[in-house]
């Protein structure tokens, strides 16, 4: 198994937008549907208000942009504004997936990374070494495009992220 290639890949994109508007916007679970191909709405859950480690939302997704659609349950497990916003997928117990947001200023922008990891257990290892080239195909795909629909949003002229000249 030493072989077998990670559960884990990211994508990178430039913003040219400041880091807290940004930030305000990867961290805003209720606007992923404006941008995801598969999750196409979130709200938060179990009494949580907005985004802090152990805040609790649920996605609603449609699986690779077809179905079957179903709410999976996320905690917030990592939370440093302007640095990194991340949630677990699953019960509070059995995780089965980790997303997130890494953000760095650069070049009077930000370079937004978003990832994805599976927990390293034995059925998501068996799943990864069937399926994980293809499924780590669609996540590179729709994260790209998650990402060049924030920065659309984040570069349009009068939005927060960006002054007019």
């Amino acid at each position: 198994m030493g072989l077998m290639k990670p559960l884990t890949s990211h994508v990178t994109v430039w913003i040219d937008a400041p880091v807290d508007a940004v930030w305000d916007l990867v961290s805003d679970v209720t606007r992923i549907g404006e941008f995801s191909p598969e999750t196409f709405e979130a709200k938060w859950t179990k009494g949580a208000k907005g985004p802090a480690v152990g805040a609790h939302f649920a996605g609603h997704v449609k699986r690779n942009g077809v179905g079957p659609t179903y709410w999976s349950p996320c905690r917030v497990t990592v939370c440093e504004p302007g640095e990194v916003f991340e949630f677990a997928v699953g019960t509070d117990t059995v995780a089965v997936n980790n997303w997130g947001y890494r953000l760095s200023a650069r070049d009077g922008g930000t370079e937004v990374t978003e990832y994805f990891r599976l927990e390293p257990a034995l059925p998501l290892r068996l799943y990864w070494l069937l399926l994980g080239r293809l499924r780590g195909r669609t996540n590179e795909r729709g994260m790209r495009t998650t990402l060049e629909r924030m920065k659309q949003v984040l570069e349009a002229p009068g939005s927060d992220g960006k002054e007019e000249q």
